[in-house]
């Protein structure tokens, strides 16, 4: 089979793939469930190949990423409940109708009364989901307002989103010294299940303390995600940058004392703030 720009040739390789008796094994063998850890992982590096500014690996991340979507719409073709011809006309119905800004009557709108209208359109949507599966109204789960944001979310980026929408109907504090105070008295109850040594209780106050910094971030407009991802890259660099000085004087890590390494992380964060890294 020869490779190909047209959507179709991806859509009939994975086809090939899923087909009993002379398709891939491993593909086969694939679930809803075991593909999900996949499409999480691509989706992730996707966001590295961006960060990084290399479109040559953004092309090729966008591709895995593309065929994790034809990968779940054939198991769902399989099971006759839809294909990928579905998707698209799914996702094209509702960017559609969510602009109606752009392809319908509305025009000239501020960005605050497009969010408005997003809004509106989105709870529309939700209603009309509910008539689709046919729920009957004596049976219905009362609406939840957090039950719609992901639980496969990273666990920092989902508690940015539920403070979110707690903070939308007045749940939330009302300036960013409160958060701070809460910050300082979740510190002090992890300092103290620290004491108990009370794994249990050490995690569940980690917890709150890692869930109140995000409501911080959330307040000061910072996304925590991406804070915290930024965070990750500079240990990672000042790390390689002690590596670099050990090697330089002919050690390895191992062989470094810890206030040899606290000197080149020094150092390293000195070039940073001058620039030289």
């Amino acid at each position: 089979m020869k490779p190909s720009s047209d959507i179709k040739r991806l859509i009939e390789i994975m086809a090939a793939l899923r087909t009993p008796g002379r398709g891939c094994p491993w593909d086969l063998e694939q679930t809803f469930e075991t593909i999900v850890p996949y499409t999480i992982e691509e989706a992730y590096e996707v966001a590295d190949a961006i960060e990084r500014g290399d479109l040559l690996d953004l092309r090729d991340e966008l591709g895995d990423l593309l065929l994790q979507v034809v990968f779940h719409a054939r198991m769902a073709e399989e099971q006759g409940v839809f294909g990928f011809g579905a998707v698209v006309e799914a996702i094209t119905t509702k960017l559609i109708r969510r602009h109606p800004h752009v392809f319908g009557e509305a025009r000239d709108l501020s960005p605050q009364d497009v969010k408005g209208l997003w809004d509106e359109i989105k709870q529309a949507e939700k209603a009309e989901r509910k008539r689709e599966r046919g729920a009957s109204e004596e049976h219905e789960v009362p609406p939840r307002l957090l039950h719609g944001i992901a639980k496969a979310l990273p666990a920092l980026a989902r508690a940015d989103k539920l403070t979110r929408a707690a903070a939308k109907v007045g749940f939330d504090w009302p300036d960013t010294g409160q958060v701070l105070d809460k910050i300082r008295e979740e510190l002090d109850e992890t300092e103290e299940a620290i004491a108990s040594r009370d794994r249990d209780r050490i995690e569940d106050e980690i917890g709150d303390l890692l869930f109140a910094v995000a409501n911080l971030a959330r307040h000061c407009g910072v996304d925590p995600e991406m804070a915290l991802r930024g965070t990750n890259a500079k240990f990672e660099r000042r790390f390689a940058a002690i590596e670099d000085g050990l090697a330089a004087t002919g050690k390895q890590l191992g062989e470094a004392s810890l206030e040899e390494m606290d000197e080149l992380w020094a150092a390293a964060k000195r070039a940073e703030s001058k620039g030289g890294l």
